[in-house]
Parts: C-alpha cells; structure tokens; sequence
C-alpha cells in the first residue's frame, strides 16, 4: 500500500511518500519510495508581515502542483497534509489553503503546536530506543520548536515553542521567549536516568552529515557549540561555498544550532542522537493507523 504525507513547514514543503508492506511478524515496514523538500519560506513573509505574499503563495501552489503529480505518478490512494507554524499565523492562510484544494486537489489541515508534538510522537522513535535513559526529541522549525520528552519508553511532557530559525533571522525572538523556554525546560526535563536529545530537523541532518559521524554515533555538546563558532564566524555565501549548502540552508543553520546548544545546555544534556526523522514520518505512521481502523 503506498500513502504520502506532506508537511509545510516556515522554510520548506517535504512530501514523503512509502510503501507499507505487513511483515511475517504481523508487523508494517514503512519503505521510502520517494522523499522530495522543495524551499516555499512562507513565514519569512508571515513572521515579519502577517500574512504570505502573493509571490510566495503562487510559488507554494506551484510546489503543492508538483506534490500532487507525484502522488498521481505513484499511484497513492491515501495522503495526509499539514501545515504548521507559518501557516497557523498567516491572516490569509485559509485563502491559499483554498486555492491549493481548487488547483491541485490536495486539502491541508493546519495543525496546533501540541498536534504537531503528538504526531511526531507518532514516530515510535522511543520504541527503538534502551530503557536505561530518557529521551528529549527536538525537533527545530522555521517557525517552531517541538519538544517531547519520554522516561521508560513513555511519553512524559510534550511542548511546542515559538522559537525557529526564521523568527531569530527576523530578530523576533526576545528575552522572554529564551527564558520562558529555560524554566519550561527546568521544570518538566528531568530524570533519574541520564537524558539524551533526538535531534530532527534538516539543519541538524546537515550537521551530522558534515560531521562525518557513524549512524547511531551521537554528537556532543562541545561538537555543536565548536560547529556554531565556525559556521557563526562565515557569511552565508562563505558557508554555501565551504560545506557545498543550499541558501536556505546556509541562513537557517547558524540559528538551529543556537537552539539545540540552549536546550541542550538548560537541560544539562551532553549529547545528541539523531535518526533523520521527521513530522512526515510521524504522519505516515499515523495516517497508516486510520486507514486500518477504517477496516
């Protein structure tokens, strides 16, 4: 069975697109087919304006057209789309959401900071992972973070934040923001096991990929903090032409990595796994379960 999900982002639109085949075991293997990111920035226009401008949203009608011939071409029968933190806050959101269903067929729902928490959940990331530590899954957005934290294998605090990389380029987040983030933090990320971060993200994916780590080798504090003096101290286009980066992900890098440092830092957290794992993985899983549940 191939199902595609589709998430919109502040900075991106990823489509993803898998076969799930049930195993011996009773059990469903989500096999990639296709992966596509195309860079939309909505929430540059949307953090600083209010509302999305209509060269951004012609050029996002545009990406969503190119999503919706995929499906076709793959022959998907069941797809799921959401959008997040730039959308939420666009005035004419539902607008472009409109026209995204009249020219491509393809209905978004926009979802709540705790949804997108919950659907990340819905990766089963911790299932995989040993009982001997806690987990804080951080996942850095254009517009948001997410923050889910499991102890035992079980969920124990979920958190969407108003602090992405697009809102730092845009200086619009304060003080405030940073220390309401350090309490919440403070007060709900705690364990008598020691605690490690999942990090998601595609600037974080570019780091580890820079890195040249070892899958299921994680990196540490130290790492991220000397990786954010270096790429801090390049222009964008130095970066573009030194680590071989994309412009968007060229401008976005420096400040994801300036919120995992903090999390990472006021949870008193030394080091980071991270499986390249995403919200369209965690729609996938949960669309898979309502069509069971339908039969």
């Amino acid at each position: 069975m191939k199902i595609a999900t589709i998430d919109i982002g502040s900075n991106a639109a990823r489509l993803l697109v898998v076969d799930v085949v049930v195993n011996k075991q009773r059990v469903a293997e989500f096999n990639k087919v296709n992966f596509v990111r195309l860079p939309t920035f909505l929430g540059f226009d949307v953090f600083e304006n209010g509302q999305i401008s209509d060269a951004k949203a012609e050029k996002f009608v545009s990406a969503l057209q190119v999503f919706s011939d995929l499906i076709t071409f793959y022959d998907v029968k069941h797809y799921k789309a959401c959008a997040t933190s730039a959308m939420r806050d666009a005035k004419n959101g539902n607008e472009i959401i409109e026209k995204v269903e009249k020219q491509t067929g393809i209905k978004i729902k926009v979802i709540s900071g705790d949804e997108e928490a919950i659907l990340i959940n819905e990766s089963h990331i911790a299932e995989n992972m040993d009982r001997e530590h806690g987990y804080l899954y951080v996942n850095v957005g254009g517009g948001s973070t997410e923050l889910v934290f499991y102890v035992n294998g079980k969920l124990a605090y979920k958190k969407s934040v108003d602090i992405g990389t697009i809102r730092l380029l845009k200086n619009l987040v304060t003080e405030s923001h940073w220390n309401n983030l350090k309490s919440e933090l403070k007060a709900n990320v705690k364990s008598h096991l020691p605690i490690v971060v999942i990090g998601s993200g595609g600037n974080i994916n570019k780091v580890f990929s820079l890195s040249k780590k070892k899958e299921r080798k994680p990196l540490t504090l130290e790492y991220l903090n000397s990786s954010y003096e270096e790429l801090n101290g390049l222009s964008v286009e130095e970066r573009m032409h030194t680590y071989n980066l994309s412009k968007d992900r060229a401008e976005t890098i420096v400040p994801a990595l300036k919120i995992y440092i903090n999390i990472m830092q006021w949870a008193g957290i030394d080091e980071m796994y991270v499986p390249k794992i995403g919200l369209v993985d965690g729609l996938a899983q949960a669309l898979y379960q309502e069509i069971i549940n339908e039969f």
